[in-house]
């Protein structure tokens, strides 16, 4: 394909409709590899992972005004009275709903940190665009802060975080706790997170020839996710394009994780020094040598596990003993 054809090819995933076509074939072809008995695409490969973390879980659901969030409850290894708690977003560029491939951070985190994980099962596009989800991730956060002492949580302890689009609805959560006045968010863990759909994937640049993220990924994610680009530059969308300058003091603090090779680097990168002028970053650290979602490749389990070390050190230090 020449790169002609390329870009005819991609502002035609670009269109809403088309997008939201592909997003909905990439739904169920995801769906039927997660059927699979074996192989790291499958929901018993990524269960079997990290195996020395032991899964002790249940199942919620959350009422939100957007739709039920169903929620998977890890219960820490310790059994200490009124744990802290830690709400995870996981990837999938706003498209695919895939909770359980987080399931290893989350047993590692609830065994490490000592906290409740309640990783979510949130609404995703294009059934669901913006600004649904990162309402509804807001929504239960806050039901976990309220209802938490009724499951045996301390609600107050609470911290949030997610992986690729999950940490965009994580910094969501975080702005939006700050502009509605709670609940308390001890940290935010952004972890390769997309902070700027107001600038197109052809406009980003990465370290290496071909990343992960295409920009023909860009098309199908972004116009399934905010279909009208006028939107794209809204602070929940986009806190790190330019236009977004409102302060930010007083906002969850946050721990910045990027890919050295991401495309989404840089964004996040700004995003830091975002936080770090408004006295809100605990950390940035940059991963050397990996490409986005680089936590789910079996050739970089240990940086996966560093990564998740230092989340779990982080989460942690957050939420000391009431």
């Amino acid at each position: 394909m020449t790169g002609h054809d390329e870009r005819i090819s991609m502002s035609f995933l670009a269109r809403p409709s088309v997008a939201a076509l592909a997003a909905r074939t990439m739904q169920r072809l995801t769906a039927l590899a997660g059927r699979r008995t074996t192989g790291p695409g499958s929901t018993a490969g990524r269960l079997a992972r990290l195996p020395e973390y032991p899964r002790s879980t249940r199942e919620l659901t959350v009422p939100t005004s957007v739709a039920p969030a169903p929620v998977t409850v890890y219960a820490p290894l310790a059994e200490t009275p009124d744990p802290p708690v830690h709400v995870n977003f996981h990837g999938g560029g706003y498209v695919m709903s895939m909770p359980e491939i987080d399931d290893a951070l989350c047993r590692l985190l609830a065994v490490e940190a000592g906290v409740v994980v309640v990783n979510v099962k949130y609404a995703v596009a294009p059934r669901f665009p913006f600004p649904g989800p990162p309402r509804q991730a807001y929504e239960v956060v806050r039901w976990v802060a309220e209802h938490g002492a009724a499951h045996g949580w301390d609600g107050a302890r609470l911290t949030v975080g997610g992986q690729s689009a999950g940490g965009g609805l994580a910094a969501a959560v975080a702005r939006l706790a700050l502009e509605e006045g709670g609940p308390s968010i001890a940290l935010q863990v952004l972890h390769y997170p997309p902070l700027d759909l107001a600038t197109g994937a052809r406009d980003k640049r990465s370290a290496i020839a071909r990343p992960i993220l295409r920009p023909w990924m860009a098309d199908v994610f972004d116009s399934s996710y905010v279909p009208d680009p006028a939107l794209r530059a809204d602070r929940l969308v986009s806190p790190a394009h330019p236009s977004d300058t409102a302060d930010l003091t007083g906002i969850a603090p946050a721990l910045v994780i990027t890919a050295a090779h991401d495309l989404l680097r840089a964004e996040g990168v700004r995003y830091a020094e975002r936080l770090a002028a408004a006295g809100a970053l605990r950390e940035h650290h940059d991963v050397p040598g990996v490409d986005h979602g680089y936590d789910g490749d079996e050739e970089k389990e240990e940086q996966a596990r560093a990564s998740y070390a230092l989340i779990a050190r982080h989460v942690r230090q957050a939420t000391p003993g009431a």
